[in-house]
């Protein structure tokens, strides 16, 4: 693949994260848990931490169900904003003028060398 080609599949792939991005749902960090019954509290509970603390809050089945996609979706958003960064790296390294220097930053310097796993 030359670079040209490199490039342009980097700016093809940009765009299409970013009409994926117009499709995002419901978002929240944090971590949801069916406890079952006879645990002793709430069956369903939502946790995350704020500044440092352990918040959680019991919550309805319904908000439960709605809880779990959010935080998925929230987790597939980092995945693909992750994505976006290495590409944007890649096209300004490779299409805009460089210092001079002995040799070309290497994939791994630019943080080019793992691609997030996709959702």
């Amino acid at each position: 693949m030359s670079r040209q080609d490199e490039i342009d599949a980097a700016k093809a792939e940009m765009d299409a994260i970013r009409r994926e991005l117009g499709a995002v749902g419901l978002l929240s960090h944090g971590y949801v848990q069916d406890r079952g019954p006879g645990a002793g509290g709430p069956c369903y509970q939502w946790t995350r931490k704020v500044k440092a603390k352990t918040v959680s809050v019991a919550l309805s089945k319904e908000q439960f169900a709605a809880m779990k996609e959010a935080i998925s979706n929230w987790k597939e958003l980092k995945a693909r904003l992750a994505r976006m960064e290495e590409l944007s790296r890649l096209i300004i390294f490779a299409t805009t003028p460089d210092t001079r220097r002995s040799k070309r930053p290497t994939k791994a310097t630019l943080g080019l060398g793992k691609r997030p796993k996709s959702p």
